[in-house]
């Protein structure tokens, strides 16, 4: 029974991990569509909105059957609580993918204010801490998240500059107000997905220690 139930525990998280990377990689896709104005990119996001529902509803259904049948205890019910939190982050997350992908089309013919520049920054560090926050779940390792607050920190400071420098360009080129609204929006799904991937980390310490902790 001990066997089985650590079985299916393994399970759980690799469909954790496959939900996870495939939020990631719906954000990623955004942001390089955005940044290659490809509009043939996007086309597959309604079919991963899709899966991406579809794994909730699964992962939820796993963790309450795990629940139910074997009453864990310690470690095994903190993961499993852990998964169960993950997974809604994970959505949010490929959501903002798909946010961030269907402006994509409206945007083919915008002109640039020139605020581009940062949105792939931010994009790059917000996927490398939903990468690490990932990995320290799958490895129980806190190593690859020590540094999750500093890169966060970067996150938001782009943010406002990101905010600031587009307000500026909304009042100096009134042709540019589309553009940089587009452009704000984009900067706040991005940092929506770094808390996100700081809350998926405080549950894996949470997970590792049985520690609580709070990120930011």
């Amino acid at each position: 029974m001990v066997e089985k139930f650590h079985g299916e525990l393994r399970s759980l998280k690799r469909d954790v991990l496959e939900m996870g990377y495939l939020a990631r990689d719906m954000l990623q896709r955004a942001v390089k569509a955005l940044e290659t104005r490809d509009v043939s990119m996007v086309e597959s996001f309604d079919r991963d909105k899709k899966r991406l529902a579809d794994q909730d509803h699964e992962i939820e259904q796993k963790c309450l059957r795990l629940i139910a049948l074997y009453q864990p205890v310690a470690k095994d019910l903190r993961t499993i609580a852990t998964a169960l939190k993950m997974n809604t982050y994970l959505y949010r997350v490929g959501r903002y993918g798909k946010d961030i992908a269907v402006l994509v089309p409206d945007l083919v013919d915008t002109r640039d204010s020139g605020r581009l520049a940062d949105i792939p920054l931010m994009a790059d560090l917000t996927i490398g801490m939903i990468t690490d926050a990932l990995t320290a779940f799958e490895r129980e390792d806190l190593s690859v998240i020590q540094d999750i607050l500093e890169r966060e920190e970067k996150v938001d400071a782009l943010r406002y500059d990101i905010l600031r420098e587009s307000l500026d360009c909304m009042k100096d080129d009134g042709g540019s107000i589309t553009w940089c609204t587009d452009c704000i929006m984009i900067a706040r799904y991005l940092e929506r997905c770094g808390d996100h991937a700081c809350k998926i980390a405080e549950k894996v310490h949470y997970m590792v220690t049985g520690e609580r902790i709070e990120i930011r």
